[in-house]
């Protein structure tokens, strides 16, 4: 029995330093509409998101025209980098990629923001069994939870996410069959 798990990584948003309240801009706004179209199409029987706005946001539609509940898993977050604002983000996120153990002040380091994302992956799994499942999320999480079941997902890959983009991770129990691109901005 396989399980599909649709990683949504949240449409464009607003940049404020509120992690929990950054809305999505016009433009995220607009493309919630082609996400929702894609994702009616593929028979979802569950939605979940981070409780982070703008991932709530990209997927609620789809949770409203499926009459199904939008359940809010806090582990598919995104990781965090730095207790403090990031002067150079690009160097920032490159070293943690360089090294899965290494975090900034006050921020996880890949590795811990992995087991994290993992897990609640590996809940859902066994919760929803057999079943298709959305998940809003965001690009770092979505990578490091793709890259613990197969290594070719790292931080190259990362870079060359889009805003909004969908995965569809299927899944034999916990072991991962196929990955295919549905949509990418």
């Amino acid at each position: 029995m396989m399980t599909n798990l649709y990683f949504v990584r949240h449409a464009h948003s607003i940049y404020t330093v509120d992690e929990l309240k950054r809305p999505l801009s016009s433009q995220g706004i607009i493309d919630v509409e082609r996400i929702t179209e894609i994702l009616e199409k593929e028979n979802i029987d569950y939605v979940i998101s981070s409780p982070y706005k703008r991932a709530v946001q990209t997927i609620e539609r789809i949770a409203q025209l499926t009459d199904k509940e939008l359940i809010i898993e806090s582990d598919f977050k995104e990781r965090n980098l730095s207790e403090k604002p990031i002067e150079n983000f690009d160097e920032a996120i490159t070293k943690v990629w360089e090294d899965e153990t290494f975090s900034w002040e006050g921020g996880e380091s890949n590795l811990i923001a992995q087991k994290r994302g993992v897990k609640a992956t590996i809940e859902v799994l066994e919760k929803y069994e057999g079943k298709n499942i959305v998940i809003g999320t965001h690009g770092n999480i979505m990578v490091l939870i793709m890259n613990f079941f197969d290594k070719r997902y790292g931080f190259d890959f990362w870079k060359e996410l889009g805003m909004p983009d969908i995965y569809k991770l299927t899944f034999e129990k916990t072991k991962l069959k196929e990955v295919n691109r549905v949509w990418k901005r």
